[in-house]
């Protein structure tokens, strides 16, 4: 730390120390004079302070001399609600000034109007609602599924059907042909020769030899 930065710190906490102080003295005057004014009336302090009365004011005049330190918060609040009044500009309410009427006229409010904002937790029991439905669903749906019939076995063929698919179906000998065809000499074609040998001998793949490496020799008298 440099000697240049402590002195910079210094001098400037020693001049918040003389402004804190001046502003402290400064309110000290003001709470006395406010207390030395609240025994007074308002046309003692006007006539003290040589002022007319607020509302004796038209629109143009200057109420300026109403917003200085020395005359009291109340009449202040006396010449500026007169001021809105005096002035038609500052009277004209705006049209889009949303919080300009008076929502708290019963007569305005559908009968069994109900909301579902609650203070500090906003729309929290509506969701909840929601979701709760949302979780409901899929359950009902389970058991809906779950009532539904389940399918019957077929009953069972009678034995006169079992006796006709038995007659219709052909007698197979132990090779799996039928005995039909065995007795008249017949046998089951083979594939020819070629696609024999090709089925019992795999193809073969030819395998590319990598090429060899290739190699440089160098002169080494040469620089």
């Amino acid at each position: 730390m440099s000697r240049g930065d402590f002195w910079s710190r210094r001098q400037a906490a020693v001049a918040a120390e003389a402004e804190a102080e001046k502003q402290a003295a400064v309110a000290a005057q003001s709470a006395a004079r406010d207390a030395e004014l609240a025994e007074q009336s308002d046309e003692d302090i006007l006539a003290a302070l040589e002022l007319p009365a607020p509302e004796s004011l038209s629109e143009g005049d200057d109420f300026k001399v109403f917003l200085t330190d020395q005359v009291p918060a109340r009449i202040k609040t006396r010449a500026l609600r007169h001021l809105w009044r005096a002035n038609p500009v500052l009277a004209c309410v705006d049209g889009l000034v949303d919080y300009g009427e008076d929502f708290t006229d019963a007569a305005c409010v559908i009968e069994g109007l109900q909301t579902a904002y609650q203070v500090g937790k906003g729309m929290t029991k509506h969701v909840e609602a929601l979701a709760q439905e949302a979780e409901a669903e899929p359950v009902a749906a389970g058991s809906t599924s779950e009532e539904q019939p389940v399918a019957e076995p077929e009953a069972e063929a009678p034995p006169v059907l079992h006796a006709l698919r038995a007659e219709a179906a052909p007698d197979l000998d132990a090779n799996g042909t039928p005995k039909t065809v065995a007795a008249q000499g017949v046998t089951p074609a083979q594939p020819p020769a070629a696609l024999r040998e090709d089925v019992a001998q795999p193809t073969e793949t030819h395998i590319a030899t990598a090429p060899g490496r290739m190699r440089f020799f160098f002169d080494e008298g040469r620089t």
